[in-house]
């Protein structure tokens, strides 16, 4: 904060100027930085991570029902192809182990450990292929996460958390 009468940049807590002794009207507090890109969005972030994983919860378990009730004996009418029951529960497992990483990447994020920025990062361009709620998640993690300075902020955001 600068005197209104000569300029003088002010000390906080100063009740007269120091070059021109003019009075202040109030007493001189300084504002808090505004936060970082990064910090403004973390947040978010991670509840979006594990809004996602909870949507692909729900499709891994509808897969895997689907393997076990209606493909397990060849489909209702005995006709389907035989591959279709371990296709189906292995895409529902894999499903099931991506939310589960990303219900963690969720958790991770919003705790601002440390790792889970690189979890982000990867869960991120393995969903740029899930379209239109994991591309959307992905794109918005990339854009907080992936520039070098996101990187930065980032780390001291973690290390301010640990201490």
């Amino acid at each position: 904060m600068f005197c209104e009468g000569c300029g003088t940049g002010l000390q906080a807590g100063a009740t007269f100027c120091s070059r021109c002794g003019k009075q202040l009207a109030g007493a001189i507090t300084i504002a808090q930085p505004m936060p970082g890109r990064v910090q403004r969005h973390v947040h978010l972030l991670g509840i979006l991570w594990l809004a996602a994983s909870a949507l692909h919860a729900i499709g891994g378990v509808v897969l895997i029902i689907l393997a076990k009730t209606l493909f397990m004996h060849g489909g209702p009418a005995g006709d389907a192809p035989a591959f279709l029951h371990p296709l189906l529960s292995f895409l529902g497992l894999a499903v099931l182990a991506k939310s589960a990483l990303g219900f963690v990447t969720g958790w991770g994020l919003l705790q601002r450990e440390s790792w889970a920025r690189v979890l982000a990062l990867v869960l991120g361009f393995i969903s740029l292929f899930n379209p239109p709620f994991g591309t959307a998640v992905a794109i918005y993690t990339l854009w907080v996460l992936l520039p070098h300075p996101s990187q930065q902020e980032y780390e001291h955001l973690a290390e301010s958390q640990a201490a």
